[in-house]
């Protein structure tokens, strides 16, 4: 990611790059005509110090041949090796036009010299006239160096006419060059600094409209910006936090929604529970007319149909509590044995009943009709399709840590793919004279009470019968729903 720092660097270091490099073209030419200036220079400065150098030899050797003493002897010497040293450097200023010029140049110096040298011989030896012609020699050569050098000079001036003039016409172009470097400088700083602000300014517009579009309530347009800086940054944030908040509102909208559907479920359970309420009017006034008819009964003398009465009655007023309420052990036998006398009432010497019970168990506490359900399951399909009828047997014993419940029956029996449908609920009730609650509904009352799944199982098989046993706990521990819920 590139950061607005580094874009901000990144302009800077640029614009610096092309001043410098701009600077140093125009330092490098502007140092390449001075240095040529400067050799130029150099030359004509040798030149006069060649001819400076001569006059102030002749000047030291007249007065050595005037007061021919040690220290004019050295300033003579002295002359001479400047001249000579000169005389080097005038070697170095040879080129193609003024060799020949440069080279009798150099000869003069070098019979100035020899010159110079004689006549301080021949004032060595008293030789004055000799001495004399000597120096009027070498003074005649000074002279004669003196306008050579005029001449040379000359020459030179003539030769680097034209480059003086490429000089000035040079610096003018430099002068224009540096105008119009300016300039684009100028116009690439302006462009480079748009583009930057650009680079910055359109993400933020775009950030800006999106915000207003989140105002005015719009949390379904994506918020995309092209940038690889921290406002791109700045906009996935600002995208995830707009699908945090359309989320968030969907999110409400759909526990709105649900709580209204809770609303008007409470209101049409309240309308169920009111005609439920209505609905058991009928019940308890059967009730009430089943107990008038059984003390009639009696009173008549007809005790067995007073018993059966009874049981009647017994029965319904247990069916009249509610399902989930959690009983007894003892008080579903008790319902069992007036369901099974209306039974064997119907079908006489068909049905047996034989019942096993260790009453140690009995206060084991299990949810409401448990077992009358089963045993009607048994009656209907063990009992009643056989016209010799059959025989139920009914055991509750004691195995620790559990309390089992068997219930079985002398029937047809029924295959392993029956019972896998049985056990989960994909067999329907049998309509009619059944009281309704199936056999699943028994084992998820059973599942929910005592929190613990598998408490029944069936063994059975084609033409030996079928027996239901049901394992609970003595003690209920894991249950889902506390017994409460049953009361």
């Amino acid at each position: 990611m590139t950061t607005i720092q580094k874009k901000i660097w990144m302009l800077v270091s640029i614009m610096l790059l092309i001043m410098g490099i701009i600077w140093l073209t125009l330092t490098y030419y502007n140092q390449k005509t001075q240095e040529q200036s400067n050799d130029i220079l150099q030359r004509y400065l040798r030149m006069n110090e060649v001819t400076t150098a001569s006059q102030q030899m002749i000047t030291n050797l007249n007065n050595y041949l005037f007061v021919p003493t040690d220290k004019h002897k050295q300033q003579v010497e002295k002359s001479i090796a400047v001249i000579k040293g000169v005389q080097q450097d005038v070697v170095e200023l040879r080129n193609e036009e003024n060799t020949f010029s440069v080279t009798n140049y150099i000869h003069l110096i070098d019979s100035l010299v020899e010159t110079a040298n004689r006549s301080m011989m021949f004032s060595e030896e008293n030789e004055i006239e000799w001495s004399t012609n000597e120096f009027n020699e070498a003074n005649r050569i000074s002279m004669y160096i003196s306008e050579m050098t005029l001449t040379i000079l000359d020459r030179e001036l003539k030769t680097y006419n034209r480059f003086y003039r490429d000089i000035i016409q040079q610096s003018e172009e430099l002068k224009k060059l540096g105008i119009w470097l300016l300039l684009l400088i100028t116009v690439v700083l302006l462009l480079a600094t748009y583009w930057f602000s650009l680079s910055i300014t359109r993400p933020i517009h775009q950030l800006t409209k999106a915000a207003n579009e989140l105002s005015e309530g719009n949390f379904n347009q994506r918020i995309e910006v092209k940038s690889n800086d921290e406002i791109a940054f700045l906009a996935n944030t600002f995208d995830e936090m707009r699908i945090n908040i359309n989320d968030l509102i969907l999110e409400i909208q759909q526990k709105a929604q649900l709580e209204h559907e809770l609303q008007q479920s409470k209101l049409l359970l309240k309308e169920s529970q009111l005609k439920s309420l209505q609905s058991q009017i009928n019940p308890h006034f059967l009730f009430n007319t089943l107990n008038t008819l059984s003390k009639k009964a009696y009173l008549d003398g007809a005790e067995e149909t007073s018993d059966l009465l009874v049981s009647v009655a017994g029965l319904l007023r247990y069916n009249l509590k509610r399902v989930d309420r959690s009983v007894t052990l003892f008080e579903e036998v008790v319902v069992l044995n007036q369901y099974m006398e209306i039974q064997k009432a119907r079908f006489t010497d068909r049905l047996q009943f034989e019942l096993d019970i260790d009453e140690s168990c009995l206060h084991v506490k299990i949810p409401g009709l448990t077992l009358q359900p089963i045993i009607e399951n048994a009656v209907i399909h063990a009992i009643e399709p056989e016209e010799d009828g059959g025989t139920i047997w009914f055991r509750i014993k004691r195995v620790e840590p559990w309390v089992i419940i068997e219930i079985e029956d002398s029937g047809k029996g029924m295959s392993r793919e029956k019972m896998r449908h049985l056990l989960k609920g994909n067999v329907l009730p049998i309509e009619g004279h059944s009281t309704g609650i199936g056999f699943q509904n028994v084992v998820k009352r059973l599942y929910l009470f005592f929190g613990i799944e598998d408490l029944v199982t069936i063994e059975s098989g084609e033409g030996r019968g079928t027996k239901v046993v049901i394992q609970i706990p003595e003690t209920r521990e894991t249950g889902n729903e506390d017994e409460a819920s049953y009361r």
